[in-house]
């Protein structure tokens, strides 16, 4: 795997604005959680997408496919987090779980070396 550095960085700071942006829209005391929650998961997966490129160009497309799949699923979960009152627990399994299946698709395919 290989990392280019400036669309890592670019891959960040976009995660970061979108994480922001969901702190701001939020009212309730689950401001910090939702924010950090979100960076996490949307700068993986954006790293993933724009950031890393691997040995076989197959192997890259196909994990930046399933990021790019994962990002809009981690945008919308977010989202929808921002807007209702949610428990603590809900959104750790929440995201939690789908973080996990992420980076097990992506460890297979990587490891697939096809």
């Amino acid at each position: 795997m290989k990392i280019n550095f400036v669309q890592t960085i670019i891959a960040i700071a976009v995660s970061l604005l979108i994480a922001y942006g969901l702190y701001s829209f939020h009212d309730s005391e689950n401001k910090i959680l939702l924010s950090s929650g979100s960076f996490v998961f949307l700068a993986t997966t954006l790293v993933m997408t724009i950031g890393a490129s691997f040995e076989l160009p197959r192997t890259t497309t196909n994990i930046r496919v399933v990021s790019g799949i994962f990002f809009a699923v981690a945008l919308v979960s977010n989202l929808i987090f921002s807007f209702v009152t949610f428990s603590v627990p809900l959104y750790i399994i929440a995201n939690g779980i789908l973080i996990l299946i992420f980076l097990l698709i992506i460890y297979s395919i990587a490891n697939a070396k096809q």
